[in-house]
């Protein structure tokens, strides 16, 4: 089990290098959280829903991503409520001061069910756990789902990470240690710093003080590595703030309230071309070379923060001066001509009369209306815009029905309609456009399109479209932390008896 001092320490991307490593050393690693909270989300092959974390390290260790690999997940909405997954599946919201008293027995019976499904999938595999934020929060520990309940439960042997580049290190590994029960202190087998900078030969007397200080061995230094992993959380995207020399075009995406599913734009991020810069509602948008705006988990929520801020009305003058709009999902609905919640579900102002229409941004005609069952599925298709033909594949991880106005003239977006649409703007150039479709950046020969139709727009040459599916690049970038893990990490504590 990787555990860690605090949230952010590198919990999720040291968990994907030890299965990344286990699977070379030919085993099967069965990468497992009990209990996620996390808005960036994944959908499995039947239908489950899970954090995306836990998908990356499935990915690691060369495994298809299942939802009993994450079989509690927290997805917050704002005002201190959840909706709450469990086994892929959503089973109802939960408040926070009510969490644990209404949902800590299922929790725990989902964490078991789910380790009994996952082993009985691939007997023989070794169990990587994963915790959550910290495993020593005094207040919440006699509750705790998913850290040494399960470490206790399961007798794993834990890596404790710290990461140096928040500052504090020893207070951080021996305040954590000082405060785990008697019982729980022979479950830490090792420590390990993460994110250090410069030569690790400098870190070697603390190193020394925390072995003799402890009692336990400091089992690796991993350095900074000049890679950009995905985040877990929203938060994480705020170190997302390096800039890009040689980058071509500006592309803005808005960092909603209740932003979702960022993991859509790492594609993006990764293109050495290309510069995102997240704006949040209130800044100035200025004049980049498209809009992304991306999913959301309480769409009328975040609808009401763009139009508050005055960030509607600069899209709407964006696109008429020619400029390219693009929505994902929440992002798609947002940019439509109404939106109807009859049942609550998204966030709206409680005044609102049941069923009452809420105006979109109007830049799509398009009418929306949340309920009924939510839609939870892979997808494959093939592109109609920018260009025919091009394959598509993702996932649909949304709830409610968007039906174009009709006589409208928009344009589907792929030769399944329900997929996506899109549209001219305005006299001046300008197409918005939009789909359910999570991944669709995923698509090499897609993203290479969509991007060299802005590249033509500022006299740029194309870039070539011959591009593998991005699952290839990521791929390489597990090897590269895998290969950082093995030269820097004694694993043998961690595997022995």
């Amino acid at each position: 089990m990787v555990l860690g001092t605090s949230s952010g320490a590198g919990k999720s991307l040291m968990t994907a290098a030890l299965c990344r490593v286990l699977r070379r050393r030919g085993e099967t690693p069965l990468p497992f959280k009990g209990q996620n909270m996390s808005n960036n989300a994944w959908v499995d092959q039947v239908g489950g829903e899970m954090a995306y974390s836990q998908a990356l390290q499935a990915w690691a260790a060369g495994l298809e991503p299942h939802h009993s690999m994450n079989p509690v997940l927290l997805k917050p909405q704002g005002d201190s409520t959840s909706e709450l997954i469990h086994l892929g599946q959503s089973v109802g919201l939960a408040r926070a001061e009510h969490y644990y008293r209404d949902w800590f027995r299922p929790g725990w019976a989902a964490i078991r069910a789910g380790l009994s499904e996952l082993q009985a999938a691939h007997p023989g595999g070794r169990l990587v756990l994963e915790g959550a934020g910290s495993p020593v929060e005094v207040n919440l520990q006699s509750r705790d789902l998913t850290n040494l309940r399960l470490a206790q439960f399961l007798r794993a042997r834990c890596l404790l990470v710290a990461d140096i580049e928040r500052g504090g290190v020893f207070a951080q590994l021996v305040g954590t240690l000082g405060l785990l029960r008697q019982v729980e202190r022979p479950l830490i087998r090792g420590l390990l710093i993460n994110r250090f900078r410069g030569r690790r030969e400098l870190f070697d007397e603390g190193r020394r003080w925390l072995e003799a200080h402890t009692g336990i061995p400091v089992l690796g230094v991993m350095p900074w590595l000049d890679e950009l992993f995905p985040p877990e959380d929203s938060l994480d995207l705020l170190e997302r703030r390096g800039r890009k020399r040689d980058a071509a075009l500006e592309i803005v995406v808005l960092k909603l309230p209740s932003l979702s599913n960022f993991s859509d734009l790492d594609p993006l991020e990764a293109e050495p071309s290309v510069q995102l810069r997240w704006l949040a509602p209130g800044e100035p948008l200025g004049a980049p070379d498209a809009v992304i705006v991306p999913g959301s988990k309480q769409t009328l929520r975040d609808l009401a923060a763009l139009q508050r801020s005055g960030l509607g009305e600069a899209l709407h003058a964006y696109a008429g001066d020619g400029g390219q709009v693009f929505g994902i999902c929440g992002g798609l609905q947002l940019l439509g001509r109404e939106l109807r919640d009859p049942e609550g579900l998204e966030g709206g102002d409680t005044g609102t009369p049941a069923g009452g229409a809420v105006p979109g941004l109007d830049l799509l005609p398009l009418h929306t209306c949340f309920g009924g069952a939510k839609a939870l599925r892979q997808r494959s298709s093939q592109s109609l815009w920018p260009g025919e033909g091009l394959s598509l594949e993702g996932f649909e991880l949304h709830r409610g029905i968007s039906t174009p106005v009709a006589a409208s003239g928009l344009q589907p977006l792929a030769s399944d309609p329900d997929l996506g649409h899109w549209q001219p703007y305005g006299t001046q150039g300008g197409v918005v456009a939009g789909t359910y479709l999570h991944g669709m950046f995923e698509s090499g020969p897609w993203r290479r399109r969509w991007l060299n139709q802005l590249r033509q727009r500022r006299g740029l040459p194309p870039l070539p479209e011959d591009q593998p599916h991005h699952s290839r690049q990521r791929d390489a970038l597990l090897d590269r932390l895998a290969d950082a893990f093995e030269a820097h990490v004694n694993l043998e504590p961690l595997l022995g008896p």
